[in-house]
């Protein structure tokens, strides 16, 4: 088990080892029991702690610094009980052992979570970050919390084009349908018209040639 396997679930609190993945969910491993269960995508959302970045006063960081340092410190300054303890105890730890964190935009709720995600991950011998700090952390280019992941939403943008797309091909078969039914009404209206003025025309000629045959007699 790696720490870039790990994942918090909303909904529920804990850590999870990420199994393996569905179309509608996940299957997931307590870390605190070890217990195994299904996911569903409809009612909670998988975060993996690697992606998650921490608000501070300069750049944003990944949020095993954060956990490095709370290491760093754990002789000199253990980690605090997160339910026990006040607010103010909570922000003078952080304060103490990374004193680059935010504290306008990190809540006390953020900071109670690294706590009781730390202590969970101690226990798995989970802090471990080496690996992470030899391959270079980049830093975010957006704004994150501890339970947002920076995700990329171009893609659902592309079938609602389709759609558009769609629909205008669509109303435009239409149309040259109904040109020509207009046009044959039109023009059989004009043959009508048409017809009755022949009938009409014929009508003086049958008269002319009577009254001449009348005259004749």
């Amino acid at each position: 088990m790696e720490y870039k396997e790990i994942v918090a679930v909303t909904g529920l609190g804990g850590l999870f080892q990420l199994l393996a993945t569905k179309s509608d969910g996940a299957i997931v491993r307590n870390l605190a029991d070890q217990s195994t269960r299904f996911i569903s995508a409809r009612l909670h959302n998988v975060t993996p702690l690697e992606s998650i970045e921490i608000y501070t006063t300069s750049e944003n960081v990944r949020l095993h610094h954060v956990f490095e340092k709370m290491k760093e410190h754990e002789a000199a300054t253990p980690p605090i009980d997160g339910k026990q303890a006040d607010n103010a105890a909570i922000k003078g730890y952080f304060k103490e052992i990374f004193a680059e964190l935010d504290e306008d935009r990190v809540y006390v709720s953020d900071m109670k979570k690294m706590l009781r995600w730390y202590e969970i991950l101690k226990g798995n011998d989970l802090l471990d970050f080496s690996q992470y700090n030899d391959d270079g952390d980049k830093q975010a280019t957006t704004d994150t919390t501890t339970d947002t992941v920076v995700t990329d939403t171009a893609e659902p943008e592309q079938p609602v084009k389709k759609a558009r797309a769609k629909k205008a091909a669509v109303s435009g078969e239409e149309k040259p349908e109904e040109k020509p039914v207009k046009k044959a009404a039109v023009r059989k209206k004009a043959a009508t018209v048409a017809e009755s003025s022949s009938e009409a025309d014929e009508k003086p000629v049958k008269k002319t040639a009577t009254r001449k045959k009348k005259a004749e007699e």
